[in-house]
């Protein structure tokens, strides 16, 4: 006689194991290349800044500068100082180089340190340019006395706030801002059966994180500056525009759509938001197409309401209100596609239900026997 052996114990089989633990060593690694990569692969290509003054001057500037850094600035012409500030102001260029009798380079903490940065060791060189020309200048024509001193000052058009000094509070802001919407869809899809209960649910999430979140960010930390109300509409229609898509997918396809919320957002989104650096840091096209996706978005748009009221914000609004609705409509697709029948969720747990009924019936404990 033998017994049939209980299914609860039998074991993994030994392929399976080593598939899975592969398996999840490539995920791993994914989540390491997309994290990592924009970091490890970022240099400045194409900033756009602006240049102004002689047609000579700029043409000098403009080889000097690309010496220094290939490739690393676009100048844009403009036609004065003042036409350089607006620029700067709204988000046009990152900053500029005034040329003529008062040569000048104006910087923009606020729109990116990094090329503050970079713009201020310009200003150093464009410097010790200008007074060398004017040293040769004044020795051939034989001048007894050498020319004053030029001084290139770099200024600091707009710069970030007090309270945020080197902008981290900022930039650190975004990655749990994300992390958030994307907690918000999870557990709403997970605790909530029904489409459009769920999606109730994200308005309420979203627009109470808008107000909570901003509250802190700005009236606590500092890192936020501007108009409180804005930055709570922002900061509000960012998680919706990612935990609405989550509930949307499992509004289509069940639980299973819950994972595609983190491909999407964290480990495809995320990494070329260019939250931290620029978008011209990020390998092309890449930083451009991370403004089309809600973290990117979201970055530009709190950035913006910070410390450019001036710029046109009509884009970074209209993406994280392009995917919020997205999200809802993809809603209320599934809520009609399964009228008249279970919710894949209210199937699911039915399943759930059946299963566990099954293992409460008495168990026969009279082993069979095998003849």
């Amino acid at each position: 006689m033998a017994a049939h052996p209980d299914a609860t114990t039998a074991r993994t089989p030994i392929g399976k194991v080593l598939g899975i633990a592969l398996a999840l060593v490539g995920v791993v690694a994914v989540i390491v290349l997309a994290f990592a990569w924009p970091s490890v692969t970022a240099e400045p290509k194409d900033l756009p800044v602006a240049i102004a003054g002689p047609a000579e001057a700029i043409s000098a500037a403009e080889q000097a500068v690309d010496q220094q850094a290939p490739g690393a600035i676009a100048f844009v012409e403009v036609d004065d100082r003042e036409a350089a500030v607006e620029a700067i102001e709204t988000r046009e260029v990152y900053g500029a180089i005034v040329l003529g009798q008062a040569p000048e380079v104006l910087t923009s903490s606020a729109s990116s340190l990094p090329v503050s940065q970079l713009l201020t060791g310009v200003a150093a060189s464009l410097e010790e340019g200008v007074n060398a020309q004017a040293a040769a200048a004044a020795e051939a024509a034989g001048a007894p006395v050498a020319p004053p001193h030029i001084e290139v000052p770099a200024t600091d058009v707009v710069p970030l706030a007090e309270s945020d000094p080197r902008g981290t509070g900022l930039t650190a802001a975004l990655f749990p801002l994300v992390l958030g919407g994307m907690l918000g869809g999870i557990a709403i899809s997970l605790a909530i059966i029904g489409a459009m209960r769920r999606v109730i649910a994200v308005v309420v999430y979203s627009a109470v994180g808008g107000l909570l979140l901003a509250g802190i960010l700005q009236g606590w930390f500092g890192a936020l500056q501007g108009d409180y109300w804005l930055n709570a509409a922002g900061i509000a229609l960012a998680l919706a525009a990612i935990a609405a898509p989550i509930t949307g997918f499992v509004a289509l396809m069940g639980r299973a759509g819950i994972a595609l919320g983190p491909v999407i957002m964290l480990l495809i989104a995320n990494p070329i938001s260019a939250a931290a650096i620029p978008k011209e840091f990020i390998l092309a096209p890449w930083g451009e197409v991370g403004q089309w996706f809600p973290p990117g978005a979201a970055a530009t748009l709190m950035r913006e309401l910070s410390y450019f009221p001036a710029a046109d914000t009509t884009f970074p609004w209209l993406v994280l209100t392009a995917w919020a609705a997205g999200g809802i409509l993809l809603s209320i697709f599934g809520h009609f596609r399964t009228a008249g029948g279970a919710e894949p969720d209210a199937e699911a747990a039915a399943l759930d239900g059946d299963q566990a009924l099954d293992t409460e019936r008495p168990v026969d404990t009279k082993a069979r026997v095998v003849t």
